[in-house]
């Protein structure tokens, strides 16, 4: 695809008097009952149409990190057009808070607009333009790494293909090369990491807070659970299941036949076994995904479809490509993107089945009018995905177009079950770990104390795997976690979305058409209900305490025997 807009003009583009009239005119505009939903359709026209800029200029920048122009136009946006936006966007929010008016299936919008309202501050716009800037590095210090391996020069997301190598002293050997060029860049991290934490805390003291979490609370309209929650969550996650992960490591050690399972350990196939090879071509990927949406629902398939056809899919590795995956949105088109490196390993097919998910989030939803309306918590969203794990996991055979011979498939849906307990226990590490950075941001300046605390994390929840001997490794995981870089306290949602795709997909086994129905319709909804609304439309409760932590615990480990 094009990944920049077609006649993309960057003069004109980022030029912020381009757009700065359509903001004025409606600001302008007399506000009533009668014509808000006029007013409401332009004000969205105008956002979309900058949502999307941003958005295609984000892919063009991470589909080939050394391309100087989406760079450079990346870095403008956020000098030129994002203060000048903001500064717009909340003026029109206190407008229409200011007229007293409320739209239909607005109520969740406007309580959102009122709580930007209250923080908002225009000192904290270009801190916070700086800081999307400054942790656009990170991408581009982890996306330059590479290594000789076998004589050939390779990315790191390659090299942990040897990750799944049944020789033991390959993987090692591989797995040890990545980490030492990992810590080549350790200075350059702790270096960036400094000087992040010193434009977002700030911002905090700016808007009235006392500390940097509050403030990202309101900021990701957390307004459902609170910081205790996030405790008790890993609480009942060090209770529930940690345990069930130490018995399948233990499992695991036992069928290897090893003394103990060292990191190099966790993703090898075990005696006999190969590892497993969903593919050889990204076309093939693309192909049979096809066909285990459709066998999941006619519906969704027709949506992955249309991706392939309009060439809405970047899913190969490559040289200078941003690591990782994610499902964007065009919001003019109201079509997804998603973009992964995809190696042949079947780490691959989740995820495409995972941001399948997102993109069947921005389908569904894309009936409701305003852009406001397509703002999800990402609690939820991320139901979205992983849902689409479990819901598409019995497709994987051959025998319905997917990617396996039929043991190989229920190998496949065991591994998957298997990383759901021990994620659990990883997400509780990253989320204690950035609850200990910010409620103290001048300690967690030094890089020392950062790798202490996350070392001590990693001994309380994932004490199961033996880094004896990796300390340097161990302690500097969090260099390894592009959210603590860029998105901070973003990953908690994942495991409480977890939760909830283990309650829609334990629904599915009872009964899947209906399970599928209200998927997609809690989906539909978008962001105009509450999150436990959604969770409850989609069939499943908002929830982190022990009891139904356990609960998706014992399901899995059900299926698991």
């Amino acid at each position: 695809m094009q990944a920049l807009p077609e006649n993309f003009d960057a003069a004109r583009d980022l030029s912020w008097p381009t757009y700065a009239p359509a903001f004025d005119a409606l600001l302008d505009t007399d506000l009533n009952g009668e014509d808000v939903n006029a007013w409401l359709a332009e004000w969205t026209k105008i956002e979309n149409l900058i949502s999307d800029l941003l958005s295609r200029i984000y892919v063009a920048m991470t589909a080939n990190t050394a391309d100087e122009v989406a760079t450079s136009a990346y870095s403008t946006f956020y000098k030129q057009i994002f203060p000048e936006q903001q500064r717009a966007s909340q003026a029109l929010k206190e407008k229409l808070l200011a007229s007293g008016v409320t739209p239909a299936n607005f109520e969740i919008p406007l309580r959102n607009m009122r709580c930007e309202a209250a923080i908002f501050r225009a000192k904290n716009v270009e801190l916070k333009a700086k800081e999307s800037e400054k942790s656009t590095e990170y991408g581009e210090i982890v996306g330059a790494q590479t290594v000789r391996w076998e004589g050939e020069e390779i990315t790191l997301t390659k090299l942990e293909m040897n990750q799944l190598n049944s020789d033991r002293e390959v993987r090692e050997r591989a797995w040890r090369l990545g980490m030492d060029r990992r810590l080549e860049d350790r200075s350059k991290l702790n270096a960036l990491w400094a000087e992040l934490l010193d434009l977002r805390v700030p911002q905090a003291k700016n808007a009235g807070f006392e500390t940097y979490t509050q403030l990202r609370w309101q900021e990701m309209q957390r307004f459902d659970y609170t910081e205790a929650d996030c405790e008790s969550f890993r609480n009942a996650i060090e209770k529930s299941v940690v345990p069930a992960a130490k018995r399948i490591i233990e499992r695991r050690r036992a069928r290897l036949g090893l003394d103990s399972v060292r990191p190099w350990d966790l993703g090898c196939p075990e005696h006999g076994q190969q590892p497993l090879k969903p593919f050889s071509q990204v076309a093939d990927l693309e192909q049979k995904a096809s066909a285990i949406f459709r066998q999941v629902d006619p519906v969704l398939g027709g949506y992955y479809d249309a991706m392939l056809a309009e060439d809405l899919l970047d899913l190969g590795n490559r040289k200078n490509k941003a690591p990782g995956g994610y499902c964007t949105a065009f919001p003019v088109s109201r079509r997804p993107f998603i973009y992964m490196n995809a190696v042949g390993k079947h780490g691959d097919v989740q995820t495409l089945l995972h941001e399948g998910g997102h993109a069947f989030h921005v389908f569904e939803s894309a009936v409701l009018p305003y852009h406001q309306q397509h703002e999800v918590n990402t609690e939820f969203a991320e139901v979205a995905s992983m849902s689409m794990e479990l819901l598409a996991g019995p497709y994987l055979d051959e025998s319905y177009g997917g990617y396996y011979i039929a043991e190989d498939a229920k190998r496949a849906r065991q591994e998957h079950l298997e990383k759901l307990v021990l994620f659990w226990p990883y997400m509780a590490v990253v989320d204690g770990f950035q609850h200990w950075v910010y409620a103290d941001p001048q300690r967690a300046r030094d890089s020392a104390q950062c790798d202490r605390a996350w070392s001590e994390l990693w001994d309380r929840f994932m004490g199961f795997e033996d880094w004896s001997g990796l300390q340097a490794e161990k302690e500097t995981g969090w260099h390894r976690k592009l959210h603590i870089f860029e998105i901070p306290f973003y990953y908690v949602e994942y495991g409480l979305a977890q939760l909830g795709a283990v309650q829609v997909w334990r629904n599915s086994l009872e009964d899947a058409p209906k399970a599928i129905a209200n998927y997609r319709s809690a989906l539909a909804l978008g962001g105009t209900v509450t999150l436990p609304q959604l969770f409850s439309a989609a069939g499943a409760r908002f929830a982190f305490d022990v009891d139904t932590v356990q609960s998706a615990v014992d399901l899995i480990e059900s299926k698991l025997a």
